[in-house]
Order: C-alpha cells, then structure tokens, then sequence
C-alpha cells in the first residue's frame, strides 16, 4: 500500500513519516508495508474479553477506542487509494489510447471493480474539495468515520459547514474535540433541508425550527414532493399547513409518492394514450375517493405488462432465427441436436404453451400464448 500522494492537501496518515514530499514516492514498498503493519498491532489495543476483573464499562471503552482507529486508518486508506486511481487514470488519458484501456487493465490486475475505482476516486475529489475550500483541516478528517466523511463530502456546502462548526465544539476537558458520526451529519442534513425547502409551509418549518416536529420525518417528503410538477406541490402543501403534525407529514410523503408513481407510469403506457382520457382528472378521483395507492400500482403495473410484452416478442423473434439456422447448420450427423431442436419447437409456434408449477399437481397451470403479427416478416432484433 502506498501512503505518497502528490497533493495540494495532503492529508497525514496515522503514521506521519509516511507522508511525501509533492512528486515523490517512497520506493521500498516492503518496509513500508511492514511498518504499517506495526502500526496498527501498536495503535489496536484490545482488551481481554475473558477478562472478569474488567469492569464491563471499560471493556466497552477499549473496544469502541480500537474500533475507531481501524475506521480511520480505513479513511485515510481509501482517500489515498481514491488519489492513487485519480493518477492512474489522468496518466493514461494523457499518454493511452483515449478509451481507457490501460487504467481498466490496471485496475483488473489489481482486482479493482470499475465502479469501486470511481467511487474511491469520488472520495479523494471530495476530501480534497473539502481541504482546499477550508471546511477542514487536515488533521480533523481523523475526526470522522468513514461513513461520515462520505456523507459530509455529498451534503451542501450548508451542511458541510455545520458539520465543520459542531466539530469544532469541544465535548469536555477530557475529550477536546468530537468524533463526527454518520447518524450526526444525517441529522445536521434533515434539519438543513426542513429549514430551508420552498416546498414546506412556513408552519411546517417552523415547527422543524423548534422540535416539535422531527427533521427526519420531513426530508423524505421534501424528495418526493420534488419529482411533482407545481400544481400536484400545491395541493399537498396546502394538505400539509392545514394539519402541521406528524401524521399529517407521514401520509402526505405516501401520497408524493404514488403521484410521482402515478405520473412516471402513466406516460409509459401505450392503452392510456386515448384522447378522451383525462389523466388529471382520473388522478383526482382516485384521490378523492382514497384509492390512489392502488390506482398508482395499477398504472405501474399496466407499464411493465406493455414492456413485458414487447420484450416476449423480440425475444420470440430471435428464437425463430436462432431455431432456423441452427436447423440449416445441423443434419443427419447431429441427431441430438436436431432433437433439441424438436423440444423447442412449442416455444417457436404462434401459440406458446407454458405448465406453471409441478405436471403432476393440483395447482399446475397450462398457460397459452397467441403471437400474432401484421408485420412477422420484418426483422427485429432482440
């Protein structure tokens, strides 16, 4: 593992002496290695679990001290992995063939996923982000999980700033600075969101503002209500001032929800394009008489049978094609494969046949199909 990095920022690992000049990297990999190594059977102390003279709150203190700095060194370990890839990459559109061929062999020596590179690389941008417009300190990033520091390097820069300030907040004499959590910085999100959304009545922020209604309920309906045009915002705004509570908030998300259902779904679906259907108006009286829930999976429901069915149909198409030239291939010296052939015949007739379930139970079902064409002779390709 490499612990050099060309930075602007960079960031100390737990063990300082690793850390580079800019443009350099130390050559002898196995020391550093082994270093590391006993570094982490130093810094990892473990109590003994069979241990009785340990008193159970202790024992507890020592493993969630040991815990955090396995979670740190794993930090800094995939930021500095996430700047290595960055590296890899820029080198090889520099220098390679402009498709990326070189950094994916790179990455596939190494065992290296496409999407776990860019996601480490995804890090290492936002760690830098988050150093280079001061947010952070170098030495306070050892202050967050890993799972915070991901969740702070997304959130606006609102967010990340609160994060920063609550950081800076000492807890007490013995513990001069926080350890930021996932949990804290979703919350720090919540509140952000319920205070600063154009989509919540000023009551409902209000409210958010002093704790009598929690943020986390209002984030979820702050994300639904943003996938629905105005009007539909409107309606369920007006819904959620009228009774600013919790229940309130609760069925007003599930009701976002199945709109934004409702409208992705409808679109899709080639039955509903009929000029005297009025989609609004179906959707109010789905609403008004409380049944809109089930209305949404319906016209979801509808969308995958129409795509089902158009896939069944190119698939059956390339069925046939396969079947005939395999026939052509094949002859009186492949009388087995002439055979499979036969077996696969009912799955190439207009009429396909289909036993759901077990022949020989009282729950088996003969399902029958009937394809039929205007236009079986042009091609389509699966």
């Amino acid at each position: 593992m490499v612990h050099a990095f060309h930075s602007s920022n960079p960031i100390h690992l737990v063990n300082p002496t690793f850390t580079a000049k800019p443009g350099t990297v130390k050559p002898d990999r196995s020391a550093l290695a082994e270093d590391e190594l006993n570094l982490v059977a130093l810094s990892v102390q473990l109590p003994d679990p069979e241990d009785d003279q340990l008193p159970e709150l202790e024992f507890w203190q020592q493993i969630d001290s040991a815990w955090q700095v396995c979670d740190r060194f794993d930090l800094q370990t995939e930021i500095c992995r996430g700047r290595i890839l960055r590296a890899v990459r820029d080198r090889e559109k520099r220098g390679g063939d402009g498709r990326g061929t070189g950094f994916l062999n790179w990455l596939k020596d190494r065992e290296i996923s496409k999407t776990q590179a860019y996601s480490l690389i995804e890090l290492a941008n936002s760690a830098d982000t988050l150093l280079e417009e001061a947010v952070l300190q170098p030495e306070e990033v050892n202050c967050f999980s890993k799972r915070a520091f991901i969740e702070t390097a997304r959130a606006e820069p609102e967010v990340q700033q609160m994060v920063s300030d609550l950081l800076k907040e000492p807890i007490d004499a013995a513990s001069p600075k926080r350890r930021i959590t996932q949990r804290e910085v979703r919350q720090l999100q919540d509140e952000w969101t319920a205070m600063s959304s154009d989509l919540l009545p000023l009551a409902i922020r209000e409210k958010a503002a002093n704790s009598t209604i929690p943020a986390r309920y209002l984030t979820p309906l702050v994300r639904e209500m943003e996938k629905l045009p105005e009007p539909h915002q409107a309606v369920l705004q007006s819904e959620v001032a009228a009774n600013p509570d919790v229940d309130t908030v609760k069925q007003v998300t599930a009701e976002a929800r199945y709109l934004a259902k409702y409208l992705a779904a409808a679109t899709q679906v080639q039955a509903l394009n009929q000029s005297s259907l009025d989609l609004e108006t179906a959707l109010g009286e789905a609403l008004r008489i409380g049944c809109l829930s089930s209305t949404a999976d319906l016209v979801n429901q509808a969308a995958q049978l129409e795509q089902t069915i158009a896939k069944l149909y190119t698939t059956w198409r390339r069925l046939n094609r396969l079947a005939e030239r395999v026939y052509l291939d094949s002859g009186a010296s492949t009388p087995q494969l002439r055979l499979l052939l036969a077996q696969l015949q009912p799955l190439c007739n207009e009429q396909l046949e289909l036993n759901l379930g077990d022949p020989n139970s009282n729950f088996s079902r003969m399902i029958r199909l009937h394809i039929s064409t205007d236009h079986l002779d042009d091609p389509i390709d699966a």
